[in-house]
């Protein structure tokens, strides 16, 4: 696993918290899913109930990266939350 994008990885998680706003809801599952892909790798465990409709989300969400490496999850996390502070800057 490449030491530099899992620094960034770890900074992108940090540097999300501190958005002037919170993203809208698919790209919070788009972040979650691609954080937890980036730290675990595939998704694991019981799809949640249909009633427990925010579970159920983000595990779809995760489980929709199922076979892409915890690096290019990384990656790709770093490069959307990058996207987000440049959007978060213009206002």
């Amino acid at each position: 696993m490449s030491q530099d994008i899992s620094a960034e990885f770890t900074q992108a998680s940090e540097a999300v918290k501190k958005l002037s706003s919170a993203p809208d809801s698919a790209t919070m599952l788009t972040l979650y899913g691609l954080f937890k892909q980036g730290s675990l790798g595939n998704c694991a465990g019981e799809r949640p109930g249909m009633l427990d409709f925010v579970a159920r989300a983000k595990f779809d969400a995760w489980k929709a990266l199922d076979g892409i490496s915890q690096d290019d999850a990384k990656r790709q996390y770093v490069e959307l939350v990058q996207s987000l502070q440049a959007a978060d800057k213009k206002h």
